[in-house]
This record gives structure tokens, sequence and C-alpha cells, in this order.
């Protein structure tokens, strides 16, 4: 008998137990859901300013037209380089394959461009595996291209854009 009470007081502990975890998740899922409410609002009327932002462009007639001509204008300032492939100084028997861009500030010359294509080629060649790696070292060899191209034009290459990169 006294086994049966016990064995009734453990059931009924149980069942509270129960309960008190499903009312937990019931709180924290509203908890949650209210947040993401929150959330939301913050950030729906920054989505409905950029909508009526294309609305009003698309609205403009002449005007859009003409801004569509002058983003177009930069990409005529773009002039895509041969890609370059050579090996790299260390380990020699590792390749590099990469297509630039080049962004000029004003009109292109092809005369520069082709001068820049043979110090990025030249410069690529001095480069090892170990100065490459990762994302920081990407990020170096971009700043040092860069700043590279930047004083061979003279400042009138504006940037240079990474189309690809592939190490073998």
């Amino acid at each position: 008998m006294a086994d049966n009470e016990d064995q009734g007081e453990g059931q009924g502990k149980k069942k509270p137990g129960l309960v008190v975890t499903l009312a937990i998740v019931l709180v924290l899922s509203g908890v949650a859901g209210a947040g993401g409410w929150m959330l939301g609002g913050v950030l729906a009327p920054q989505v409905a300013v950029e909508e009526e932002a294309a609305a009003e462009t698309a609205d403009a007639g002449e005007e859009g037209e003409a801004e569509g001509e002058a983003e177009n204008k930069p990409r005529e300032n773009l002039i895509p380089l041969d890609p370059i492939t050579t090996n790299l100084s260390y380990p020699s028997d590792s390749w590099i394959r990469i297509e630039v861009s080049l962004l000029f500030g004003g009109a292109p010359d092809q005369a520069l461009a082709d001068l820049i294509h043979q110090d990025v080629l030249t410069y690529l060649r001095t480069v090892s595996l170990q100065q490459i790696e990762g994302p920081r070292g990407f990020q170096y060899l971009r700043d040092d291209l860069r700043e590279r191209v930047k004083l061979r034009s003279e400042g009138r290459v504006n940037d240079i854009l990474f189309r690809t990169f592939v190490i073998e």
C-alpha cells in the first residue's frame, strides 16, 4: 500500500512539471513572436521608403532617363584587362590567374591599361602563396594592386576591380 502511495505522489509531481515546461515554452514563444513583430515594424518603414523612391524614379520620365544615362556613363570608363596567368615566386609550382578591370576617372586610355597590365603581371611574379592566403592576404593583395595602379596611372585610374581570382 505504501508503495502505491509513493507511486501516486511521483506521478502527481510529474504532471505539474510537464505543465510548467509547456507554460515556459509558450511564454518564450510569445516573447520571440513579439520580438519578431517589433523588429519587423522597425525594418518595414525602410523597405517602404525604398519602394517609394523607386516608384518616384520610374515616374520621373525624362529626368529618370537622364539619370539612367548618367549611371551608365562610368561603365564606359571601365576597361577589362586580358587575363593574367603567371606562377608565384614561392612555391614556384603554384599558379595564379586573375581577371581585372580598370575604372578610369576620365577618358579611358588603352596604352595606359596595357602598361598597367604588364605592371600587375610583374608584381604577381614576386608574390608568394603565404602572402595571399586567406581573406586578409587577398585584401592585402587588392590594396597593393590598387596602390600600384594609382601610382602608375598618376591618379587617372580610380580603382581596380577583380572579376576572377584563382590559385592553383
